[in-house]
């Protein structure tokens, strides 16, 4: 029997743990229908300010009166959806919360806009805890991520760990070895990735270049780059494996937060994609899906480490095409859509169990 779930709430549309979840759970014969309201189109995520508010409230209202296919079998809370949980239970259905962060660690630990202490911070830490309780199940993107969802909202029952992945049609295996070895990076310049460890190794290598290829709150270490770091502030999402394939290799993450412990970026599982190789942290949540020397180089946080492994793969160009082999293998059977939609649907029927 065919299972129906509305993928439900504010969730932002085009985020790639959105469209993963969807495209995933359809690969497996779920029929995911959207529920959805607009809402943070062209505004910060949570950025809850005058304008919003009534926006956010009109939004709640209507998902909670919407009217769910009569054979519903079970609601997904997007990301973000922290401000959906209410609206969800109203419809009494079996709920899997889709969260990917956590708001406290992301807005306090690791970006560091409020005080820890601070009624803003608590205020976080609270949202945080009602809206991880009020799911059936809860998904995070790792293991470790997986924990300390539990511990911070004090979850006895299992949270699922379920890898990002990213949309195959567009990052296809397409990496080869070009005449000219530049290093890549992409994503949003937050702390979590270490942007200031980048360019300080960008700065030991002088004759490699180094290509940026994003904005955030830490643009500004940008101004200090030497000659030979790039920076564009952002290319089309269908450019972006165009980007992977002539890169000589791509970098990950090298903040030194807790939640860059335990985290994948979205960026790691597009670079798999491709098949290009991956230089990135050696982390709790990187030693779930990669081994170093294997299927992608794992450094320790300190521009020398990464230097070195960037310069060992532009001299060495059958350690770069053995290491983007085998992270291709890797994200074929561990990210692929087929196997990450099994585990959304197991996450789906224990929500529906744990509701019987």
């Amino acid at each position: 029997m065919s299972i129906h779930v509305a993928y439900f709430g504010t969730w932002e549309q085009g985020h790639p743990r959105n469209e993963q979840t969807i495209a995933a759970l359809r690969t497996t014969g779920v029929e995911v229908r959207l529920v959805h309201e607009d809402v943070w189109t062209s505004t910060h995520k949570f950025a809850t300010g005058p304008a919003v508010a009534p926006r956010l409230a009109l939004a709640e209202l209507r998902l909670g009166m919407s009217r769910l296919a009569a054979d519903t079998d079970a609601l997904i809370v997007g990301y973000p959806g922290h401000f959906d949980l209410l609206a969800a239970k109203a419809h009494r259905k079996p709920t899997v919360f889709n969260p990917m962060v956590s708001l406290y660690d992301s807005l306090v630990d690791d970006r560091g806009r409020f005080p820890s202490g601070s009624l803003a911070a608590r205020a976080l830490r609270q949202l945080d805890v009602r809206s991880f309780r009020a799911a059936d199940v809860l998904v995070a993107d790792t293991a470790a991520h997986a924990e300390y969802m539990a511990g911070l909202a004090r979850i006895e029952e299992e949270v699922i760990a379920c890898f990002i992945g990213t949309d195959e049609r567009l990052f296809r295996p397409s990496w080869r070895r070009q005449e000219e070895f530049h290093v890549l990076f992409v994503g949003k310049l937050a702390p979590l990735h270490g942007i200031d460890v980048i360019v300080e190794a960008a700065r030991l290598v002088p004759d490699i270049r180094f290509r940026i290829v994003g904005t955030g709150q830490q643009t500004h270490v940008l101004t200090s780059a030497p000659a030979n770091v790039e920076h564009v502030g952002w290319v089309d999402y269908s450019s972006l494996p165009d980007e992977y394939a002539r890169a000589g290799c791509t970098l990950g993450i090298f903040g030194a937060s807790a939640k860059a412990e335990r985290v994948i970026p979205n960026k790691v599982f597009e670079a798999l994609a491709v098949g290009t190789p991956v230089v990135t942290a050696d982390t709790a949540g990187i030693r779930e899906l990669l081994r170093d020397g294997m299927d992608a180089i794992l450094t320790a946080r300190s521009p020398a480490a990464v230097a070195e492994a960037v310069v060992a793969l532009r001299d060495d160009p059958a350690l770069a095409e053995r290491i983007g082999r085998a992270g291709r293998a890797t994200f074929e059977r561990e990210a692929s859509e087929g196997v990450l939609g099994r585990r959304w649907l197991e996450a789906v029927e224990l929500a529906i169990e744990r509701r019987r």
